[in-house]
């Protein structure tokens, strides 16, 4: 837990980076964030930066370890499933924001660029209603569901820059 509890330093950036900063970790939590992916077999199989095993064990065991993520459990012959924090769901405006900046700053794909685009167009409301949608599927909250949810507009915003339907 020193990760958490004992940063390199008092400031507040940096404390951040230790506990979500490199690369993988955000990775895996954008996967499970926006693609719904709470499994480890899916995490790997469908990376499409293609993490390798030992990093992606090692990424999730330190993101639980940091409170970002919790592990449930598995029993012989069942697959473990892993669920978003509060702290872990508050990192979507960050998301959105990182995809803001990759929009305007690196070389990006029209079909990847359709998620970030609908969130930056979506701003503060959008995320708000995206991180409640994530507290009833990984949290239970009691939150009223919204019909199409912010998952399903975000998925349909990729199909529609894929061309498929």
């Amino acid at each position: 837990m020193g990760e958490v509890n004992e940063p390199r330093s008092e400031c507040p950036i940096n404390a951040a980076i230790e506990a979500f900063g490199d690369r993988w970790t955000l990775i895996v939590l954008r996967d499970i964030v926006f693609g719904d992916r709470r499994y480890f077999r899916e995490l790997q199989a469908k990376s499409i930066e293609g993490i390798a095993s030992n990093i992606l064990a090692d990424r999730l065991k330190r993101l639980v370890r940091s409170g970002l993520l919790t592990r449930e459990d598995a029993r012989p012959g069942q697959r473990a499933r892993y669920s978003l924090t509060e702290p872990a769901i508050q990192l979507v405006p960050v998301f959105a924001q990182l995809g803001s900046w990759g929009l305007r700053h690196r070389p990006t794909s029209s079909a990847l660029n359709a998620r970030a685009v609908l969130l930056e167009q979506g701003g503060p409301a959008l995320w708000q209603e995206f991180m409640d949608e994530l507290r009833r599927e990984h949290l239970g909250s009691e939150l009223p569901a919204r019909s199409p949810s912010v998952r399903e507009r975000l998925n349909a915003a990729y199909l529609a820059a894929n061309g498929s339907s």
